[in-house]
This record gives structure tokens, sequence and C-alpha cells, in this order.
């Protein structure tokens, strides 16, 4: 199972302030259904709901440490990374999508195969940020730089990144 973790990440590191977005991303969010829509996507307690509700065309799984919290069916509640991870692969999915908080994507830094990072070309002020990565440990292999206009607030390039085979090295 191919596992993805996808982020959009102002200059500064912030990816977020009061559990909800700093920046209003039309064309982003609009890249970010695309890519996800079909597919499991894993996220904690607090990024779920700060969606409001179970995003359309997607099954959700929910870490929390709640052991009574609940989502509707046919979503998960799990208690760990690895139990979302588990459950994933005992459906026989292909990929999921790691969307975060903070701490979601600390966990799954040395996890996922691929990282598709939004590059928000601000510096808001925020309190979540996406933990340090090693980019010498991936290889970009696309990148697609958008301008700022009437629904998109800020300058932005998606940057997709495979993590490097320790095989492929010299």
């Amino acid at each position: 199972m191919k596992i993805a973790l996808i982020v959009a990440v102002a200059r500064n590191g912030v990816i977020g302030k009061d559990n909800q977005l700093v920046w209003k991303l039309s064309g982003d969010l609009q890249h970010f259904k695309r890519t996800t829509l079909g597919h499991f996507i894993i996220m904690g307690r607090k990024t779920y709901e700060s969606m409001g509700k179970p995003l359309p065309g997607r099954t959700s799984i929910v870490i929390t440490r709640d052991k009574r919290y609940e989502v509707p069916s046919p979503h998960y509640v799990v208690h760990s990374l690895d139990e979302a991870i588990a459950i994933a692969n005992s459906l026989h999915v292909e990929q999921v999508f790691v969307l975060g908080g903070a701490q979601i994507f600390a966990m799954a830094l040395p996890l996922v195969d691929e990282m598709i990072v939004t590059e928000v070309d601000a510096r808001p002020e925020g309190d979540t940020f996406f933990p340090p990565v090693d980019y010498s440990e991936w290889e970009k292999v696309a990148q697609e730089h958008h301008v700022k206009d009437e629904k998109n607030e800020y300058d932005y390039t998606i940057i997709r990144y495979q993590r490097k085979s320790l095989n492929n090295e010299s």
C-alpha cells in the first residue's frame, strides 16, 4: 500500500491556526479534492472536526485517544497511526492519504512514500506547524506554480516528492 502525505505549508512552516486554514486558496482545495477523491484519508480528530463532516467521496480514518469517539459508517475511528494503516491494509486499499494535523504528520513522516506539498508564498500567524523534513531523503518529481488571483490570495506551488529508494543510491 502506498502512503502519501498531503499538506499546504506557509513559508514559515504554518499549516493552521485555531484548527483552521489561514488562507483562501480555491485552486489548492480543488487539487486536494481531485487528488484524494475515491481514497481513504487518515487524520487526527481535530482535523476531522475542523471539516465539519466527512469529506464526500472519501473514507475517513480518524485517530483519537477518546475511546468513545464515533464517526458515521463507513468511516473508522482508531487510536493510533499503526491501527489506521492496519485497517487500510486489511481492506486492501492501494493508497491512503495522511491529512494531518501536526502530530499525525510527525508520526507519519517516516512511513510515507510520497509527499504532496503545497508551498504557500505567505508568512501568516499560526499555532500549528508542519514538522521538519530532511529533504535529502526526497526527490522532487513534479512541480506546478500558481499565481494569486481573485480566488487564491497567495502565490502557491504544488510539489510532489517521492522518497528516495535506498537501493538506488550509489
